[in-house]
């Protein structure tokens, strides 16, 4: 962090009342959704500069959101559908110590060296796994890509814990054993 921004930092509570700390809270409790939404209210509710107004949000939103938040954020309305999210992640943890398992802000990404599996709530009752699978005609419970687009070759769709099986993990299974050859 460069010096002003360190010595404006330090100096937060004596000029505007609160640390960096207590306006990220405050913003936090706001939930704005716009940067300049976010700056005017501190401006016109507490009366801070702009120059602090448009630190503390900068600084509010550089803070990385947690794993767990983007996937619940994911499920919010959706919480039905969590099971299968839970089910599928012990099934692919299986696999591997390899498997990285990366939240994105509508989907999952599992991936080793490359992406083989992305875990997607698409609707209110129903999760999407896109996969990636070389050379692998859609039959069964394995559809062409849909709304996945190039992000994966193919689409399996799930409604109910119980439609987890062996053939889904079998599935998931091979395009992780592809992602890393």
């Amino acid at each position: 962090m460069d010096k002003a921004l360190q010595t404006m930092i330090d100096n937060m509570p004596e000029k505007t009342g609160k640390s960096l700390d207590a306006w990220k809270a405050i913003l936090k409790k706001e939930g704005f959704a716009k940067f300049g939404e976010a700056v005017k209210f501190l401006k016109t509710e507490y009366g801070i500069t702009h120059g602090f107004a448009n630190t503390i949000v900068t600084l509010s939103k550089e803070e990385k959101t947690s794993d767990n938040d983007l996937v619940l954020a994911q499920y919010k309305g959706k919480e039905n559908l969590l099971p299968i999210y839970v089910l599928l992640l012990n099934e692919i943890n299986k696999f591997g110590s390899d498997v990285e398992i990366a939240p994105k802000k509508t989907s999952v990404s599992l991936r080793t060296k490359k992406q083989f599996v992305l875990i997607q709530p698409s609707t209110k009752t129903r999760v999407d796994i896109g996969l990636k699978l070389r050379d692998r005609e859609p039959a069964g419970v394995l559809e062409p890509s849909g709304p996945f687009g190039t992000m994966c070759t193919h689409r399996i769709q799930i409604t109910a814990p119980e439609q987890v099986n062996s053939e889904v993990i079998g599935l998931m299974k091979e395009a992780y054993e592809e992602s890393k050859g």
